[in-house]
């Protein structure tokens, strides 16, 4: 009896987590549909911020470019970067704290969700993506 139980136990998680691979596919194309095709030159450093903005909330309110009315809530990456630009440490640091604790009043009335489990080094990292996009 315990053998049978073992057995079916062992069957019900191998079935469980047999979607792993899926999943990782899923994180990936979610990536890619929040990374535009004309984005600048992929470093090393940009497709890390490329992956974390895909796997975050980020993609929810901007998009790379504005897209039609309505469709996002926070302003466009590169209208982020043209506003931002030259992309100087105090400048990059204001950005991080701004997206760590939120706020609002810079772009509207909406407020930005803060991110306080995002760590510094990961919000400085995606800043200074954005501030790549500059055209």
């Amino acid at each position: 009896m315990k053998k049978t139980f073992i057995v079916i136990a062992c069957a019900a998680l191998i079935a469980s987590c047999g979607n792993g691979g899926d999943t990782k596919t899923d994180k990936k194309d979610t990536a890619a549909t929040a990374a535009p095709a004309a984005a600048p030159a992929v470093s090393a450093g940009s497709e890390k911020a490329l992956e974390m903005i895909g796997s975050s909330d980020c993609t929810t309110c901007h998009r790379l470019e504005k897209a039609s009315a309505g469709a996002a809530i926070g302003p466009a990456y590169s209208d982020v970067a043209a506003k931002y630009a030259p992309a100087a440490d105090s400048t990059i640091d204001r950005l991080v704290k701004k997206v760590i604790s939120g706020g609002s009043g810079v772009w509207g009335a909406v407020p930005m969700t803060p991110h306080p489990a995002l760590k510094e080094a990961d919000a400085k990292e995606i800043v200074k993506y954005i501030l790549t996009l500059k055209k």
